[in-house]
């Protein structure tokens, strides 16, 4: 089968920065090239127009046109006669885009059109108790609307999605994936006791929550540090330009001390900070199925994540790892406590966090779950 992806972001070096939609297409596609299917990446939002192939994935770069004023439905038309042109040309048969600012709204390709959502920024607004705009909740209820069939990452995001747009959409569920056997669990030669955040700074993953749960751990155990990756962001509610800013205030003067914050690493090195941490936290009022999650279970890591909507579609609390919601400090870091101090319960978590990776979000399992979606959408 020939698949392209339309998609903002794709974690390459001859593209731009890319976050979660990247690096959950990145893993879907590898995994569909590895089972013999023609895989196009149709990146907008680009510095130039340009076309390579790299192994046998097809990479185009789109650059955005400017207009004022209607520079994003010509950068729609522009997709469009690629899209098209691609199709027509017998070099894809399906399209599969991201519900993300509804980019497909006004997009009309003569092959099917696939959303997968991975969280809308209705969604994520919502989730994180903001005022959505009303022309990106308009394009991702017109795209979604118009989509011929719509795959949601979790349950809860497709049920969630389905009430703020007021749709009935029938989704089929299928999971972000990773591969297990690049994540492997490493003995670590660190003798800290660490707690790792990877992922970026911002409010709607609770970075502004951590610092007064980390305060009650350090209040417990002085030798814990904590150390945070990723890329700071801008703080809409408040206008700061930097979340990591805000948090620094919030962290007890003594905590503070033990506080790293090592900024956007290379994702090469993600894995040694994995390997080195003694727990991975994620505290994070919006998500629809992390990616960063997988890579911590897959690597048998011990988790205290948020037990909020998709959480309960990933780890079973007090099985793969403890659950508990971001605002409860006391709870949360009570559940940090029990793991930095209890070395059988963190083996015992991590091992089995890696093996529901392996069974239920492997990214050959998910390729082919795709695969079998897709099926049903072609004309026979």
């Amino acid at each position: 089968m020939k698949i392209a992806f339309l998609t903002p972001e794709y974690p390459h070096l001859k593209m731009k920065n890319a976050g979660g939609i990247g690096t959950s297409i990145f893993n879907l596609s590898k995994a569909l090239s590895d089972l013999g299917h023609e895989i196009n990446i149709l990146a907008y939002g680009q510095d130039k127009d340009d076309y390579f192939l790299e192994g046998n994935i097809h990479f185009f770069k789109i650059k955005n046109m400017k207009v004022k004023g209607v520079s994003l439905i010509l950068t729609q038309k522009k997709v469009e006669r690629l899209i098209n042109s691609l199709y027509a040309s017998g070099k894809i048969d399906i399209l599969e885009a991201p519900d993300w600012t509804g980019f497909t709204a006004f997009v009309n390709p003569k092959c099917p059109l696939v959303i997968r959502e991975n969280g809308s920024d209705t969604y994520f607004c919502y989730l994180d108790d903001r005022k959505v705009k009303y022309k990106n909740k308009f394009l991702e209820k017109r795209a979604l609307k118009k989509a011929d069939g719509i795959i949601s990452v979790s349950a809860f995001t497709g049920n969630l999605t389905n009430e703020l747009f007021n749709l009935n959409r029938n989704f089929t569920v299928i999971p972000n994936s990773i591969d297990a056997s690049l994540f492997q669990p490493k003995q670590s030669d660190s003798e800290k006791i660490t707690i790792l955040y990877f992922g970026t700074l911002i409010r709607k993953k609770g970075l502004l929550e951590l610092p007064e749960i980390f305060n009650v751990v350090h209040n417990s155990n002085k030798e814990v540090e904590l150390i945070l990756v990723g890329k700071d962001s801008a703080d809409i509610k408040t206008g700061s330009s930097s979340t990591w800013q805000l948090m620094q205030p919030l962290f007890n003067k003594t905590a503070l001390k033990k506080v790293s914050y090592l900024g956007a690493v290379d994702y090469s090195r993600i894995q040694d900070l994995i390997k080195d941490a003694t727990v991975c936290v994620f505290p994070t009022f919006a998500e629809a199925l992390p990616v960063s999650w997988l890579e911590a279970m897959a690597m048998e890591k011990a988790i205290v994540a948020s037990n909020i909507g998709w959480a309960n579609e990933m780890i079973e609390d007090g099985k793969e790892g403890f659950l508990v919601h971001p605002t409860q400090h006391k709870q949360y870091a009570e559940c940090i406590l029990e793991l930095l101090d209890d070395d059988k319960k963190r083996l015992q978590f991590g091992i089995a966090a890696r093996e529901k990776v392996k069974l239920q979000f492997s990214h050959n399992l998910i390729a082919k779950r795709s695969i079998e979606f897709y099926k049903t959408l072609l004309k026979p």
